[in-house]
């Protein structure tokens, strides 16, 4: 199968600078994000292969291996000086050969066929279990190689979502006796569908290899009045008659406590009003913005001379409200 083109995938060139690459991903996870496109099933799988590009490309050291090797550099345990070095020798198997490269097939038949190679004394220059990802050594017993990993599911608040926050979770760990509890630590600004890799925490190494990881898909539980669009949250925020005519500074909660944001006087409902730097974590220590989407509330509470006063208030529309409404 061919590698996907995740520099496509995020609309960036191959050489695009990081700046340029963190950019495309947000407009993209603004555009995509399942909170925008409810039950949309190809925005849902777009957005995340949107993430999965950008988790490879963000990170220098996976986006080198990508580049020089395409998917396959980016498997567990895989060795990219012995991929190096099965190259250089299929170039040389293939120069002797007089094509243009060699193949697998080719080294197992200098290894085991007459004529030359390593069979003749030539000698490798590389190790076949590097190439075959342990496996070999593994049957043999001569190599360790890294556990297995685990995956699973963990589910965290909205508001845990923005802080970060540490769980306990219980797994029954193949080929132990009884459950094994671990400490999961969510970092701050994880989104619904992000990854997070408790390394060392898997299934046990192979011939005193390594332990795998456990590997937790975060899924974020809805808030009744937040929600997350990108790097930006929005909340609905009631005002009363008086506020939206008179103004006033109401209280508006945040990550580090509740503000105080002005309403203009003669606020119309629907209206929106930007916190800058009150919305979710980013790296590199940015926050995005919080966006309030004023909503008028009318009293609930009965008043004798309500009708009165709403008479009053019906006397100081200059102009017919659904004049502008049309389809």
């Amino acid at each position: 199968m061919a590698d996907r083109d995740l520099y496509g995938t995020l609309g960036v060139a191959k050489d695009a600078t990081q700046d340029v690459i963190k950019k495309a991903y947000r407009k993209l996870a603004k555009e995509l994000h399942p909170d925008r496109n409810p039950g949309d099933k190809k925005s849902e799988e777009r957005f995340k292969d949107v993430a999965f590009a950008y988790d490879v490309v963000s990170d220098p050291k996976t986006r080198a291996l990508f580049d020089e090797f395409g998917e396959a550099g980016l498997r567990e345990n895989f060795d990219a000086d012995a991929a190096r070095q099965m190259r250089a020798y299929q170039r040389a198997a293939g120069s002797g050969r007089g094509r243009q490269s060699g193949s697998l097939e080719d080294i197992f038949g200098s290894v085991g066929g007459a004529g030359g190679g390593a069979g003749a004394g030539g000698g490798f220059p590389f190790d076949l279990e590097d190439l075959l990802g342990g496996r070999a050594g593994q049957r043999r017993g001569r190599r360790p190689s890294k556990g297995s990993d685990l995956e699973s599911e963990i589910t965290v608040s909205f508001g845990d979502a923005l802080r970060g926050t540490e769980q306990a979770l219980t797994f029954r760990m193949p080929g132990t006796e009884g459950p094994t509890t671990v400490r999961a630590r969510i970092p701050a600004g994880v989104a619904d569908g992000n990854k997070v890799r408790l390394r060392g925490q898997g299934g046990a190494g192979v011939n005193g290899g390594p332990t795998g990881d456990i590997v937790l898909t975060v899924r974020v539980a809805p808030h009744d009045s937040f929600r997350r669009d990108g790097d930006d949250l929005h909340v609905e925020l009631p005002i009363t008659l008086a506020e939206a005519f008179r103004g006033a500074k109401v209280r508006v909660p945040t990550l580090e406590g509740d503000v105080q944001l002005r309403i203009p006087p003669r606020t119309q409902g629907g209206a929106t009003l930007r916190l800058r730097g009150k919305g979710a974590p980013m790296r590199g220590g940015a926050r995005g913005d919080l966006y309030a989407h004023v909503q008028i509330r009318l009293p609930d509470g009965e008043l004798p001379d309500i009708d009165a006063a709403i008479d009053a208030l019906e006397a100081g529309y200059t102009s017919d409200v659904r004049a502008k409404l049309a389809l």
